[in-house]
């Protein structure tokens, strides 16, 4: 979908400057990418989801066009982001459709506003229920970026030249992917975007900002919490090699009107390695349980 005409704008909200694409008419459903990814991960499923609904894809504070805050917060800063764009749209209610990074401001916006949202709807979703899982012994060896991402010479590293960094990203698209070409149509397309000034380190910023809260519940397990209740799809991929599908057994703990698929030959990221039955399936959702 390089050639489609994608509307692009830009939200002044309250200190932060928001870049998104929106199309479409009817009801609201936002798309909230997730790491190592920006607005355009969702290229293939935008302009058909577009043909239904009122379709918004910003890109996350510190990703993206979106502005480099020098202090990024925790994920209530993220929520606020997104309350504030619904504000600065005039919607009061939207469906959320989310992803990796994104699943976690989805998870904390329904809590926080519960009023404000009509369903969710989730690809590979992390969730607190994952807990002292983060790091089983056969697990570490996958989520070693957790960790680089938080020191500064990673930033230093990647960002070094356009070399290293098509080098880094090239092995963590490939290696999350069920098929590792999913992204080689795609993959200069992510180096652009990452060798923009403060991108590296804004997407890096989030590992910082999230690491208290996932070694909390590293030490102490799985907390407790309300369940949601919002009507709530998952789609995960069978091949994921950082977020496990088998992870997926908790989930009733924490959402108590639920549905769970698995993807069949997809990894991370099912939106982009299975773009025909991810739109399918938002459809789907969001005209039936999730309207």
């Amino acid at each position: 979908m390089a050639d489609f005409p994608w509307n692009h704008q830009y939200a002044n909200l309250p200190g932060l400057r928001v870049h998104y694409v929106r199309h479409g008419q009817g009801k609201p459903v936002v798309f909230l990418h997730g790491w190592p990814e920006f607005w355009y991960t969702w290229k293939s499923t935008l302009p058909e989801v577009a043909r239904h609904f009122d379709v918004i894809a910003p890109d996350l504070r510190g990703f993206g066009d979106t502005e480099k805050p020098k202090t990024v917060g925790d994920v209530d800063a993220y929520v606020d982001d997104l309350a504030h764009l619904l504000d600065h749209l005039g919607l009061e209610r939207v469906g959320l459709v989310s992803h990796d990074v994104g699943a976690w401001v989805a998870q904390g916006f329904a809590r926080r506003y519960p009023e404000r949202v009509r369903s969710l709807f989730f690809f590979n979703c992390p969730y607190p229920g994952i807990a002292e899982r983060w790091a089983d012994p056969d697990h570490l060896i996958e989520v070693w970026y957790q960790l680089f991402h938080q020191l500064d010479v990673g930033t230093q590293l990647v960002g070094y030249n356009r070399d290293t960094c098509r080098i880094y990203f090239a092995y963590v698209l490939s290696h999350w992917s069920h098929d590792p070409r999913a992204f080689d149509a795609d993959l200069e397309a992510w180096v652009d975007n990452m060798m923009k000034p403060g991108n590296l380190q804004g997407g890096f910023d989030w590992y910082k900002a999230s690491s208290a809260p996932r070694l909390k519940t590293i030490r102490e397990g799985a907390p407790t919490l309300p369940k949601i209740t919002h009507p709530t799809r998952v789609f995960w991929g069978e091949s994921d090699k950082v977020l496990k599908a088998s992870f997926v057994d908790r989930l009733p703990n924490y959402f108590s009107d639920l549905r769970v698929d698995i993807a069949k030959g997809a990894g991370h990221f099912v939106h982009i390695e299975k773009p025909a039955e991810s739109t399918r399936e938002i459809i789907t959702f969001f005209t039936g349980r999730g309207a």
